[in-house]
């Protein structure tokens, strides 16, 4: 199991600062090096310092040694396909009201961002069930939630398939606390997420798009079995402080993706009615050509590029499971294990 506190161990990811801001990620290995063009810096000079430890390199190069926060991690972690961003993790875990010991779904799983920020909000006593697709996105996922937490969790299972084929028999229904769908077209699953939810249980979408977010908007209010949705989106915007120079950052975290919500009704339960403005509700065939995965902007990895990325958190899986085995026989014969090659490099 990871280690998020105390002195630096073997097998720990070390995230490096260099005097440019410039981040470096490693695992600590004995007898291995970091290697930049401005010097050498050995893992072993970094091995039993506290967290947060400055270290120089053989050119005199000082670092900042901390452990990378899951916001890190994820920034950084093999990417099968698009990960959802921490400022909307987190606003993700709140709007859907992630809570410990619950019963949440997941779909997509992606690359295991987002399970990475549920399996943390839920505890060991809640129960993360992800759906996934594509069995290369599942295996990088699957590679970068055990990378980073250093076992894997017994409350999470991904199942390889589509949500609506899978969902009943994976969940009896209304017995879901929690539905979160990452998903191209989520209006195609709000039957069986209905089933599945528990009365008062909230359904989260986060999608890319303004005509995504119109259509299953109106294929929950279509559903009559859901509280009116809501909408919004994140915008995070640093600034910069220094003295006297106040002022907003040049370059800001804007548009990622929309958040909308809505909780499941009591079977039988009849949302009052709703003064609306009139609006278009109906589609043409113009309308539903906008929301083709084309359209969309569905991005596919190459092959290749996703075998590669398969690889490479298959490798980090690999490291954190060394690391607890080798941190639990470090009394005896630690000094005989060997840790698999540390992957090195920048975000």
């Amino acid at each position: 199991m990871s280690v998020f506190s105390g002195p630096f161990q073997q097998g720990d990811r070390v995230q490096l600062t260099g005097p440019k801001g410039r981040l470096n990620t490693i695992t600590l290995t004995p007898g291995k090096q970091f290697h930049s063009h401005r010097g050498v810096l050995d893992h072993d000079a970094l091995l039993g310092l506290p967290d947060g430890s400055v270290v120089a390199n053989s050119g005199g190069v000082e670092y900042l040694a901390l452990r990378p926060r899951l916001a890190d991690y994820v920034m950084s972690m093999p990417r099968g396909a698009a990960i959802v961003y921490p400022k909307d993790a987190a606003q993700i875990l709140a709007q859907a009201d992630i809570f410990p010991g619950a019963s949440v779904v997941e779909a997509g799983v992606g690359s295991g961002a987002l399970s990475l920020w549920l399996l943390r909000a839920i505890g060991p006593t809640g129960s993360l069930l992800s759906f996934e697709r594509r069995e290369e996105f599942a295996d990088v996922a699957a590679g970068n939630v055990v990378g980073f937490l250093g076992e894997e969790p017994q409350n999470w299972r991904i199942v390889l398939g589509d949500l609506v084929e899978e969902l009943p028999a994976a969940a009896p229904a209304g017995s879901v606390d929690r539905v979160v769908l990452d998903m191209l077209a989520p209006w195609e699953c709000i039957d069986v997420v209905a089933d599945a939810l528990t009365p008062g249980g909230s359904l989260l979408c986060y999608i890319a798009t303004a005509t995504q977010l119109s259509r299953v908007a109106e294929a929950i209010r279509d559903s009559g079995v859901f509280t009116e949705p809501e909408s919004s989106e994140t915008l995070v915007r640093g600034w910069h402080v220094e003295g006297l120079a106040v002022r907003p950052d040049h370059r800001m975290v804007a548009h990622t993706g929309f958040l909308l919500t809505a909780r499941r009704l009591a079977p039988g339960a009849v949302l009052p009615a709703l003064k609306r403005r009139a609006s278009k509700t109906e589609y043409g065939e113009e309308d539903v050509e906008l929301w083709t995965p084309g359209a969309l902007g569905e991005r596919n990895s190459s092959a290749k590029a996703l075998r590669r990325k398969v690889r490479e958190a298959k490798a980090g899986a690999a490291a954190s499971l060394a690391r607890g085995s080798s941190g639990a026989a470090e009394d005896g014969d630690a000094a005989d294990a060997a840790p698999p090659e540390a992957r090195e490099g920048g975000h």
